[in-house]
């Protein structure tokens, strides 16, 4: 049997190997954990450690702000507004999923009933 894990979320790089990854200063990521764009993890000797996940959203803060010429509060708002749409779309997923099983529960109903009127 094998045991996956989703390590997107294991806090695993130092500021200085972030920071290269996403190609910001280090000063850079303390400011927008600072401003409350990035939540790195801590170890018990308080030095920040950065997972994947938060690669990913440097990567992105860094696409607006650059790229597309976005400012931080702007960057914010899009970043909510993409979770948002992720959280929706996996509920749309669970939604769909609910329908597709009651149709089949209220087909084999319907079956069920038709054999006995037979």
């Amino acid at each position: 049997m094998t045991f996956q894990r989703n390590n997107s979320e294991e806090p695993c790089f130092v500021i200085s190997i972030a920071a290269r990854m996403v190609g910001l200063h280090a000063q850079t990521l303390r400011y927008y954990e600072r401003v409350g764009l990035i939540w790195p993890s801590r170890t018990n000797g308080r030095q920040r450690l950065y997972s994947e996940a938060d690669i990913e959203r440097l990567r992105r803060i860094k696409t607006f702000t650059e790229d597309m010429g976005v400012n931080l509060a702007g960057a914010e708002v899009a970043l909510k507004l993409m979770a948002r749409i992720e959280e929706l779309e996996q509920e749309n997923k669970r939604l769909s999923a609910t329908i597709d099983a009651l149709q089949l529960q209220a087909d084999n109903r319907t079956a069920a009933a038709r054999q006995q009127m037979r």
